[in-house]
């Protein structure tokens, strides 16, 4: 109890948390994680390693699908560190300046992540509403360029955040209330005016639900080219294309918009649901993306199946 009492001296460790009440049960918890965190590392490097060594894969829809497996990898080498030491060692605390760290490199990838669905979308409309122009429109250069200069605003936009982390002072709270440090929760552990950060913050998080609105905006005019179409085979192989990145749009954003609802419509939430549902956010994105992308992408799942052949002959 003494690490969380509150003090005027600033306080040097923040202290993470798994599951509340269940942190005898950790390590039981630590053989998934462990295995989600293996096959997500293993299955976004061989879609990274496919596309670089595949020139039948060297096109936009790819390439962009390489920022996709480039983003889940560094949000889970950001989050695997005190993930791993939370669950198998009870190991909670963490600096200051660690903490810092990490919420700015979990709030990178997460940016680069969705700006990443954003350009998939908008290449899923140029594909559907002009196909005969699409490798025009989006050469080899053209994807490069919106790559950098999509990279570039995901860490100008939370850059700050460590700064304006560091100017505030930690002298009462130092609980944490996940398995890992974002902005949100170390600002409000501050004794100091934190008004920069409450503002800075909301601002990051309108232009999160701003890329939100792009995206759905994309898939509305998607759907009315798709009602356009009059046989109803033409309509369900245009959906298909369409169908994995659906598929990480819900999985990426259905966590976020959870979170983020659960404070106004459920009042007495459970804290173990709001880590679990904190902990998917993190986890099950990078898991995930890889299987459905290889599962629907026939060119994708080719590659793999003689690779493998390749090693079994």
């Amino acid at each position: 109890m003494s690490a969380f009492n509150t003090s005027e001296v600033e306080i040097s460790t923040f202290f993470l948390i798994g599951i509340p009440g269940m942190e005898h049960a950790h390590i039981w918890f630590a053989i998934p994680i462990c295995l989600i965190y293996l096959i997500a590392i293993l299955g976004n490097c061989t879609i990274l390693f496919l596309i670089k060594t595949e020139t039948s894969l060297h096109e936009p829809m790819y390439y962009f699908l390489s920022m996709l497996a480039f983003s889940d990898l560094g949000l889970s080498i950001s989050s695997l560190p005190t993930m791993l030491r939370i669950f198998l060692f009870n190991a909670t605390g963490i600096s200051p300046d660690a903490c810092f760290a990490q919420e700015f490199f979990i709030h990178v990838f997460s940016a680069m992540e969705s700006s990443v669905l954003l350009i998939m979308s908008v290449d899923r409309f140029i594909a559907i509403y002009n196909p005969l122009k699409y490798t025009s429109i989006l050469t080899s250069v053209r994807v490069i360029k919106i790559s950098l200069i999509f990279a570039s605003l995901s860490i100008s936009l939370v850059l700050p955040f460590p700064f304006i982390l560091k100017r505030l002072r930690f002298c009462k709270k130092n609980l944490l209330p996940h398995s890992y440090c974002l902005h949100q929760d170390v600002m409000k552990l501050a004794c100091s005016d934190n008004r920069v950060n409450v503002i800075y913050g909301l601002f990051v998080a309108q232009a999160a639900m701003l890329v939100l609105v792009c995206i759905s905006v994309s898939y509305m005019l998607i759907l009315k080219i798709v009602l356009g179409i009059s046989s109803h085979k033409g309509r369900l192989k245009v959906l298909n294309t369409c169908i994995s990145h659906i598929c990480a749009v819900l999985i990426f954003y259905v966590p976020i918009v959870t979170l983020a609802a659960l404070p106004r419509f459920a009042k007495r939430v459970s804290p173990v649901i709001t880590v679990i549902i904190a902990d998917i956010f993190l986890l099950v994105p990078p898991l995930m993306n890889p299987i459905v992308y290889s599962v629907k992408s026939q060119q994708i799942r080719n590659r793999i199946l003689v690779k493998l052949c390749d090693k079994q002959g």
